[in-house]
C-alpha cells in the first residue's frame, strides 16, 4: 500500500497562528498517488448504492468529482454564498471565529436520492454538518460522509454521529 502520509504537507500557522494545515496538493500532483487514493476512497463505499456525490468547496471537488465519475453518479457542488448561479438553499454555521454559510442548488438532489458527502478534511465538523443539513433539506439520504483526512483531536465526528463517517487518514 502506498504511504499517503508522505504526500500530505503540513504548513504551520496557516491560515492563522496555531493551525497545522494539512495540504493535499503534493498528493494531487502525483498521478499514481492520486489514483491509489481514489481506489481506497472507492473501497470505503464499495458496498453502497450512491446516486449523487456531494463535494464541499473547494478541495472536496477534487476527489468528489472523480468518485462520482467512477460510481456512475451525479456530482453536486456545495459552495460558499454567491458562487452558484441558480436558486439556492443556504445553511449558516458557526466557525471558531465567526459565522459562515454554504449553498446548494435547490434542484441538485431529489427526495430519496442516496448521497455520498465528500471533503478533504474533517476538522471541527461544522462545515460537514451544514452540508448534511442542506442535503437532507432537499430530501437526500446520506449514506456516508467520507474524508481524506480526519483531525481526531478536534472531534468533528461528534457533529456527524448519526452518519457513517469514514476517513482515509487520521491524525
Amino acid at each position: 500500500m502506498l504511504e499517503f502520509e508522505k504526500y500530505i504537507r503540513e504548513i504551520e500557522d496557516f491560515p492563522k497562528p496555531g493551525v497545522h494545515f494539512k495540504d493535499i496538493m503534493p498528493l494531487l500532483a502525483n498521478s499514481a498517488a492520486t489514483e491509489k487514493c481514489l481506489e481506497h476512497l472507492l473501497g470505503m463505499v464499495s458496498d453502497l448504492s450512491i446516486d449523487k456525490v456531494v463535494g464541499i468547496e473547494s478541495r472536496g471537488f477534487f476527489f468528489g468529482m472523480l468518485l462520482a465519475q467512477r460510481l456512475d453518479a451525479g456530482f453536486v457542488p456545495i459552495r460558499k454564498p454567491g458562487k452558484l448561479p441558480y436558486t439556492t438553499l443556504k445553511e449558516p454555521y458557526l466557525l471558531e471565529y465567526g459565522m459562515d454559510a454554504l449553498e446548494i442548488h435547490e434542484d441538485a438532489i431529489t427526495t430519496g436520492e442516496r448521497v455520498l458527502l465528500h471533503d478533504d478534511v474533517l476538522a471541527t465538523g461544522g462545515t460537514a454538518r451544514a452540508a448534511c443539513n442542506l442535503i437532507e433539506n432537499l430530501g437526500g439520504k446520506i449514506v456516508q460522509c467520507n474524508f481524506l483526512i480526519e483531525l481526531k483531536p478536534l472531534n468533528g465526528n461528534q457533529k456527524l454521529k448519526k452518519y457513517d463517517v469514514k476517513s482515509l487518514l487520521k491524525y
